[in-house]
């Protein structure tokens, strides 16, 4: 009994795995996490230091305040300490970071759809409306879902039976 539920278990799992959906959900992890790593630099490398510049060369990831009520010249001081601190300055930075990652994913998005052919839209066709209450209905309705009232029979095709 337990090789049946084991190689059960190992079908299903083999039949998720081998769907479209997750394969393509696995590459888009992938190439994401090499993606995050460019950026990521491109970030620390780049715009914090430029950003650095026109502060005057405020660093803000050492900016904190003591909970204990002590001054300390520096983070690494009060750490040493064992002081209790609100890194704000810390959050500050990740909020930065985030926001111009998000701002490099955007430029980088907008760029590919530009460069990528744009899909012609497919033509739509022509909804029937019931002809008591105007309600989008099926093209092969006889009966109208919304005010029951019944209608001319249609073949698929959407044309009368009778013509």
């Amino acid at each position: 009994m337990y090789n049946s539920v084991m190689k059960k278990l190992f079908d299903d799992f083999r039949g998720f795995i081998g769907q479209g959906n997750v394969l393509n959900l696995a590459v888009g992890v992938m190439i994401g996490g090499a993606f995050g790593k460019i950026v990521s630099s491109l970030v620390t490398d780049i715009f914090m230091p430029l950003l650095g510049l026109v502060t005057g060369g405020i660093d803000f990831s050492g900016l904190f305040i003591p909970l204990n009520g002590i001054r300390y010249a520096s983070l690494k001081e009060a750490e040493a300490a064992g002081a209790p601190t609100l890194n704000y300055g810390s959050f500050l930075t990740s909020i930065l970071d985030f926001l111009l990652i998000a701002l490099c994913i955007f430029m980088f998005v907008r760029v590919v759809s530009k460069l990528m052919p744009q899909k012609a839209a497919a033509p739509q066709k022509e909804t029937r409306l019931c002809e008591y209450c105007r309600l989008a209905i099926d093209d092969a309705a006889t009966r109208c879902p919304h005010c029951t009232s019944t209608l001319d029979a249609r073949d698929l095709s959407g044309t009368l039976e009778n013509e």
